[in-house]
This record gives structure tokens, C-alpha cells and sequence, in this order.
């Protein structure tokens, strides 16, 4: 059995100093890759020197909600830059945030918009962070060119959302919020979402998983997230990891940035 946890944040200060550990860890649950999330400066470039450090891992890069605000024609020379890393696999974690509001909403709009115009016109795909801003986040995905695909990271709408959100080539990514007793709306989608189109992170060190729900969360836990999933759907262990695998291996292209 092989799993990737496909949106971390190995690059986050609980991890600094103990990455080897963790990643090892993750081998013993079964996970041979992780995908470690950019947001700001600062996290990209740690995101792509963990990239450079360890084989198994990746990297995305891109300007997250919070700091959309410092974007400028200056940080968009240097993302472009970054995402021509051959180890760089998607741009993100970009998109709207309206609960924490770090950024004016109207900047995180053009923002997100402007960085999804960048995926497409670099072939990669995107990764989507959107918290309390489904309706906004739509009306820029429905425009917006995703021949490359695109991830709704921490993906928690109801079946409703997942429904408006499938005809425009989005993936449907599921955290450990997917274990949690009461989130009945995403244990729905959950069930419901194409297994062609679901794939698990852990968004570690955050949204940790039963059983350690918690504790501080690592990389190695999208076994559990995937065990949850398989729970739901009737399925087993093995055959959520088989096929989240897969995915994420297609749609970030793994396999050609293996061959580098």
C-alpha cells in the first residue's frame, strides 16, 4: 500500500529541524511522497529547499489570502521564477479567505485570479485554499481556464458545492476534518465525489485526524484520513490509497517530475 499526502506544510516551524524523522514516519504508515504547500515568501522557499533536500518530496508555491496584499509586480517575477523549479508541481496555496479577512477581499480576488491566469499559461495545475468564500471562489473558477486542473485543498463544502464544482476540472481534496464526528457535510461529499477526482492531505500540523485529533498532526496521518474515507464509502484501506495514489500522481504530473 502507497499513499501521498498531497498538501502539507512539512516547511512549518514544528518540523524544522526533524523533517527526516517525520518523513520516516510516514514510510512505516505507508506514505512514500508528500507535496509541501507554499503561502508567502518565506514558505515557498522552504517548501522548494525541502523539495531539493529529499527525493520523495515536492513542492507548490504561491501567494495564500493572508498576503495577498503584499503582491506586487516584484513577487510575481520571483513566483514565476520559482514555479520553473523542476521539483515545483503546482502553484498554491492560493484562493479566499473570509473568515480571517488579512487581506481586502477585492485584493484577494485579483489576487487569486491573477495566479490561476499564471498556472494555465505555465501548465501546472492549482492549489485552492478557500475558507467562507465558495460563492466567490466559484464565480472566478467558472471563468477561468483549468485545462491544467485544479485541487480544492481541505475541501469541506456539502454536495451541493461539490456538484457545482465537477464540471470545471477540479479536484476534491480531503483533510482529517473528514474523520470529525459532526462534519456531516463533508462525510456527504465525501461519499458522493468521483474516486477519480478525490485525493487526501494531511494540511499537517493542522486538522489532525482521529484518532490523535488533538495533537499536533504530521505528514505520515493521511493514513488515517484515508481510512476514514474508506469507512464512508465501503471500501477498504488499500483501495482509497490505490486510487488517491494514482491521482495525484496524474495530476501533478509526478511521474515526469520523477523522470528529471
Amino acid at each position: 500500500m502507497k499513499l501521498i499526502d498531497n498538501h502539507t506544510h512539512l516547511n512549518d516551524e514544528p518540523f524544522r529541524g526533524k523533517e527526516l524523522a517525520y518523513l520516516e514516519r510516514a514510510v512505516s504508515l505507508g506514505v512514500d511522497q508528500v507535496i509541501c504547500a507554499g503561502q508567502d515568501p518565506e514558505f515557498n522557499q522552504r517548501a522548494i529547499d525541502l523539495a531539493e533536500r529529499f527525493d520523495d518530496v515536492f513542492a507548490t508555491v504561491g501567494y495564500c489570502p493572508d498576503v495577498a496584499k503584499d503582491y506586487d509586480d516584484k513577487a510575481e517575477e520571483l513566483l514565476i521564477k520559482q514555479l520553473k523549479h523542476p521539483k515545483v508541481v503546482a502553484l498554491g496555496e492560493v484562493g479566499l479567505d473570509y473568515y480571517w479577512d488579512e487581506s481586502p477581499r477585492d485584493v484577494q480576488r485579483a489576487v487569486f485570479e491573477r495566479q490561476v491566469e499564471i498556472a494555465h499559461q505555465m501548465h501546472l495545475p492549482v492549489n485552492i485554499h478557500t475558507r467562507d468564500g465558495f460563492e466567490d471562489c466559484y464565480e472566478i473558477l467558472k471563468k477561468a481556464n483549468l485545462e491544467y486542473g485544479a485541487i480544492l485543498h481541505n475541501f469541506n463544502g456539502n454536495k451541493e458545492w461539490l456538484e457545482k464544482f465537477l464540471p470545471l476540472n477540479i479536484n476534491f481534496s480531503y483533510s482529517g476534518v473528514v474523520s470529525f464526528t459532526k462534519a456531516t457535510d463533508v462525510h456527504e461529499s465525501a461519499k458522493l465525489v468521483p474516486l477519480d477526482r478525490m485525493l487526501v492531505e494531511t494540511d499537517a500540523p493542522y486538522l489532525t485526524p482521529k484518532p490523535y485529533r488533538g495533537k499536533q498532526n504530521e505528514p505520515g496521518y493521511v493514513h488515517y484520513v484515508a481510512k476514514a474515507i474508506a469507512d464512508l464509502r465501503g471500501m477498504t484501506l488499500e483501495e482509497v490509497a490505490q486510487v488517491t495514489y494514482d491521482n495525484t500522481k496524474r495530476i501533478y504530473n509526478l511521474d515526469k517530475e520523477e523522470a528529471i
